[in-house]
């Protein structure tokens, strides 16, 4: 059974800064909202260690942060919480491999870009061992 760690949080209205903020670092820890100020991550080390750091932040915002360990009690429900972070990660793999098609790819962004999917793909998706495949093989690293 997949463990959870839900973040609960409230930040002030003023500034709006702050809000948008949180959102965007929730956003780039590939994290999945479930309410406007509850979001989930799959309970890992790194990303409790995530979760605490970002509470702190809240906190210093003047805002409140409570993170809960959890498990979901329905498979289904396990399934489609997998899938809201999974569909986000194929997408950026897709992508990838589309760009990488091209004549004119730039393939350090395109391993910037892998870098950042590879951080939220929290299931370790088979498609991303295929994009790393091919960006090695696009720069010639045969042997990395």
């Amino acid at each position: 059974m997949t463990k959870w760690l839900l973040m609960v949080y409230r930040v002030p209205r003023d500034p709006s800064a702050s809000r948008v903020y949180v959102w965007r670092k929730l956003k780039q820890l590939g994290a999945v909202p479930l309410q406007d100020a509850a979001w989930v991550l799959p309970a890992t080390p790194r990303t409790q260690e995530q979760f605490q750091w970002l509470a702190a932040e809240i906190v210093e915002l003047g805002g409140e942060a409570t993170i809960f360990a959890s498990e979901v009690l329905f498979a289904s429900e396990t399934d489609r919480l997998r899938d809201d972070f999974n569909k986000p990660v194929r997408d950026a793999y897709e992508d990838i491999l589309k760009a990488l098609k091209r004549k004119d790819r730039d393939l350090a962004a395109l391993s910037r870009e892998f870098q950042q999917a590879q951080a939220q793909d929290y299931f370790q998706l088979e498609l991303g061992a295929e994009v790393r495949a091919k960006l090695l093989d696009a720069r010639g690293d045969k042997d990395a």
